[in-house]
């Protein structure tokens, strides 16, 4: 077996977490596919792979090495791709990582147009509101909220959020509107504890369960997921702290009126990120292009297009 299709079965094993089931997506035996891994660890004179009985784990050479034969094994099928006049068509499964909410509302739009303009893609979408290592899991275009850590990744800012205070109309009619954030002593405070406040791939967090850090009130109400926040504050439950564009839906319906700027608010940027930039596959290319550009034109996202 050759080198490169030695590292298509040892990423297929890593992805997998077993040489069954590497065995059955690359339609070999298992032996062939224990005897192709064995074979690149003797080449290499490492252990990439540690196995036991019921697991299979990447050893910490194993993990740097499943980088690079991702990232060598895309550029072949790229440069094979090119060479035969396709390397222009965006094709194969493209995965997308994003925020819950903000995946749902601004990346989900971009991905369905992405996908009718490109019928050859396929797409996994993964809104989560933590942080992933987009090279271990496989992610190809991420859109993170917050100071980035020096990670590696490319990336392009698109916009900023910051943190706001809202409450519904009614709420206000009833208990007033604050005018400073002394005022929020005398009134109801929704805060979220648990979720990162849609903050991911960063260290930033929105609203938190306690008001010492923010210099708000501790909260009445506590949710452990954006949408109870929310649903609790259209209600009238009291004031909710949280993210820009977590409330911009509801502010434009007129269901919620933004109060103020959160105590510790500051512009958080909003990047789009990838581990290869320009020199990754068109699927990817293409998406960054399309999602730069339509985020980057969002009033939502970016405040200084409005």
């Amino acid at each position: 077996m050759d080198r490169w299709q030695a590292m298509r079965v040892f990423v297929r094993v890593a992805e997998t977490g077993g040489f069954a089931g590497a065995a059955r997506q690359l339609h070999m035996s298992p032996p062939a596919v224990t005897r192709a891994v064995a074979a690149l660890e003797d080449r290499i004179g490492t252990r990439l792979l540690t196995r036991t009985t019921r697991s299979v784990r990447l050893t910490e050479a194993g993990g740097r090495y499943l980088e690079d034969c991702r990232r060598i094994l895309a550029e072949i099928e790229e440069a094979e791709a090119a060479a035969a006049g396709a390397g222009a068509t965006p094709s194969g499964i493209l995965t997308v990582t994003a925020p819950v909410q903000f995946g749902r509302l601004y990346v989900l739009p971009v991905v369905t147009e992405h996908l009718a303009r490109h019928p050859a893609v396929s797409t996994r979408a993964l809104f989560l509101d933590r942080v992933i290592n987009m090279v271990e899991e496989g992610v190809d275009v991420g859109v993170r909220i917050g100071h980035l850590a020096d990670s590696g990744l490319v990336a392009i800012r698109v916009g900023s959020v910051r943190r706001v205070l809202c409450a519904a109309p009614d709420y206000l009619d009833r208990h007033g509107t604050p005018a400073t954030a002394r005022d929020l002593r005398d009134h109801a405070m929704i805060g979220s504890a648990g979720t990162g406040s849609g903050a991911t791939g960063s260290r930033a967090t929105g609203s938190r369960a306690t008001g010492s850090a923010a210099g708000t009130p501790r909260p009445r109400l506590t949710c452990n997921t954006i949408d109870g926040v929310l649903a609790a504050a259209l209600a009238g439950q009291g004031i909710a702290q949280l993210l820009s564009y977590q409330v911009a839906p509801s502010v434009a319906e007129g269901r919620l009126r933004l109060i103020l700027d959160a105590p510790d608010s500051g512009a958080m940027p909003v990047h789009v990120v990838s581990a290869e930039g320009r020199r990754a596959p068109a699927k990817v290319r293409s998406f960054i292009d399309l999602a730069v550009a339509r985020l980057q034109a969002d009033p939502m996202v970016n405040p200084t297009r409005s």
